[in-house]
């Protein structure tokens, strides 16, 4: 365990492995795991209910409360990384948004990206066994409850429509919609 001036608030809640680093100016609020060779920089917070194993974040971070950050993830400066975001094997590089309620799996993610509430990185496919790869470029933005069916790109500068379920890769400066249309059935009910 290696940290100086780190404000840990609850030493009773918390827990830290002998392997980990942890940068000076952090602040680890209670009920916080963090194990493995985690390496974590200077002036992050980590917020409660937080898992972090195996991982690599840089600077100026916020993560949590009740994220979950897995395994051979590398988190870069000045991101937000929210409620219940669980993100694995993935880098995320700086000033990104993932704010709430969403999966980062086998992502590599450049700057300036926002993720929407509810956006799930499809990346396991069940016929072969394999898991694959999402690229997503700067400054993209992901509406709410999309998910990004892996092997897939999102150019610079894109967007997806909110409810979208993305296969294809979607062009620079583009927005993509996949929505089936809504149907109402008058008087379905009665």
């Amino acid at each position: 365990m290696v940290f100086d001036d780190v404000e840990i608030i609850d030493e009773n809640t918390t827990y830290i492995g002998n392997d980990v680093v942890i940068g000076k100016g952090t602040i680890i609020y209670p009920n916080v795991t963090i194990r493995g060779k985690t390496v974590i920089g200077e002036n992050n917070v980590i917020e409660s209910n937080t898992v972090i194993v195996d991982s690599k974040i840089g600077n100026d971070n916020t993560i949590g409360p009740f994220a979950h950050i897995h395994s051979n993830t590398v988190i870069g400066d000045k991101n937000i990384i929210g409620n219940f975001v669980e993100i694995k094997d993935s880098i995320i590089n700086d000033q990104n948004k993932i704010k709430h309620l969403s999966y980062i799996g086998n992502t590599k993610m450049d700057d300036m990206v926002n993720i929407g509430a509810g956006v799930v990185m499809a990346n396991y496919n069940p016929l072969d066994s394999q898991k694959y790869d999402t690229t997503i470029e700067s400054k993209v933005f992901v509406g709410s409850n999309s998910s990004i069916i892996a092997p897939v790109t999102l150019k610079k500068n894109s967007l997806v429509g909110a409810g979208s379920t993305i296969t294809d890769d979607v062009k620079e400066n583009s927005l993509a919609l996949a929505r089936a249309r809504q149907v109402e059935k008058i008087d379905y009910r009665k």
